[in-house]
């Protein structure tokens, strides 16, 4: 790249593999930072930080070139979030400014840039959390939630869909007394496992030993009974291998997806993004209305149970790349192409 294309950079403030010098400033940024832009009599090009410091320049404030002030910043959020885990309550936004020793605004707002969520949403979602975790583990109704942080049971059964996606008995039960029928194939990226239930498909991994797998599904349904159904699988395996041999319409199967309202919300734009296709995490945030929830947008991809019929592997990063996959890079990879050429 010449310098005058990199100034055509700068200039459109777009993303690049460099850094711009100010020399009537005394600062670096990066090609994209909002500053106003400098005369070009007054810029330098630099291929790293290194560079640009080597030659007398501090880095920007704005843009934050080096990521000193990234970095700052998550290091605070981890510590705000570490004390709403640690405390009982909900801590009040003041009390976690003050602990950070920034104003009250400039506090929420760093919160939301690195989360995607306030921290009372956080909080909130701890809480539920801690709310599962004791009812997965057989704790009785009445004592999950004392001990989850709310204050009495109607508060969480008014709730019970944002918080759980199902009834605090529902998620006690963990599954029990339901049956999940299980049949296993070979797929073009290793074993694939599928587990359905009486109201449709509830678990489909793949690429994982037979006995991984299984234990994925046992994780989420820890009181379920696991019974090998191959003949009664049939039909929807060979749904789900057509669609990988050729993955050119959505997979279409009868699902039976557990929650909360959140992720359910997230799920289903996600199954609303054509093969061949993709959207940023950033896209899908905004496609639910919570721009600002990307982290958790995340979140819900990562905990998706029934890959491929919710296709998770269609969300990528800002800039295009191919972020973390629970069935590995490769297979994200492999399953775009293929979805790609298909389209076309």
């Amino acid at each position: 790249m010449t310098d005058d294309q990199r100034w055509d950079f700068v200039v459109q403030r777009q993303a690049g593999d460099f850094l711009y010098a100010v020399t009537s400033m005394g600062i670096y940024c990066r090609p994209g930072c909002p500053s106003p832009r400098p005369l070009r009599r007054n810029v330098r090009f630099f291929a790293d930080v290194g560079e640009a410091a080597a030659a007398g320049f501090r880095p920007c404030r704005r843009c934050d070139p080096d990521g000193t002030r990234a970095d700052l910043a998550r290091a605070v959020v981890q510590d705000a979030c570490g004390a709403i885990e640690a405390s009982e309550t909900i801590p009040s936004l003041d009390s976690l400014a003050r602990r950070a020793g920034y104003s009250r605004f400039h506090f929420l707002r760093l919160f939301r840039d690195v989360t995607g969520v306030t921290p009372r949403s956080y909080a909130e979602g701890v809480r539920a959390r801690r709310l599962q975790r004791a009812l997965a583990g057989g704790e009785r109704v009445a004592e999950a939630v004392a001990g989850s942080g709310f204050g009495s049971e109607s508060r969480v059964y008014e709730r019970t869909g944002r918080l759980l996606g199902m009834t605090p008995g529902a998620a006690r039960r963990g599954g029990r007394g339901e049956v999940i029928h299980t049949a296993f194939a070979d797929s073009p990226f290793g074993r694939l496992l599928l587990g359905a239930t009486a109201r449709g498909v509830c678990f489909l991994g793949f690429g994982e030993p037979d006995e991984a797998l299984l234990g994925d599904l046992r994780r989420r349904f820890p009181g379920a009974a696991i019974e090998p159904d191959d003949a009664g699988l049939a039909t929807h395996l060979r749904t789900v291998l057509a669609f990988m041999a050729e993955p050119a319409a959505a997979l279409d199967l009868p699902l039976d997806l557990r929650g909360t309202a959140f992720q359910r919300r997230v799920w289903e734009a996600l199954c609303r993004i054509p093969p061949g296709e993709t959207r940023s995490y950033a896209a899908v945030a905004a496609a639910i209305g919570q721009p600002r929830a990307v982290r958790a947008v995340a979140r819900s991809c990562a905990t998706n149970p029934v890959s491929l019929a919710v296709p998770c592997h269609r969300v990528v990063g800002r800039d295009g790349s191919l972020t973390g996959y629970r069935w590995g890079i490769a297979r994200k990879r492999a399953l775009l192409e293929q979805e790609a050429r298909a389209r076309h």
